[in-house]
């Protein structure tokens, strides 16, 4: 498991994002175009991370990242974590046994 803070990790998908945007030839400007947002809101997210969810999905389509980012989030159904009440079912799975009172 990785141990990265939400800031570092907004840092680090804007720093990605404009290593994919100059890697396909876009300027900021032409970027924000293709995608739909303000040239300022492309600068500011490049230079700080910060952006809205929808703004920072429409930048990552135009840059082919979008199917990555929604495999990202699937579900995995192969993970060791459990649901608590799976977890409670199998440590009560095996009831203590009892002799009569006879």
């Amino acid at each position: 498991m990785l141990l990265i803070s939400p800031l570092k990790a907004q840092i680090e998908l804007a720093k990605r994002a404009k290593e994919r945007r100059l890697g396909l030839g876009y300027t900021q400007k032409g970027l924000a175009e293709r995608a739909g947002v303000s040239f300022p809101t492309l600068r500011k997210f490049e230079q700080t991370g910060k952006i809205s969810l929808s703004s920072f999905l429409m930048i990552m389509d135009v840059l082919d990242g979008l199917e990555g980012i929604l495999k990202a989030v699937k579900p995995d159904n192969s993970s060791s974590f459990k649901r608590i009440t799976d977890v409670i079912a199998s440590t009560n799975a095996k009831p203590r046994l009892r002799g009569s009172k006879s």
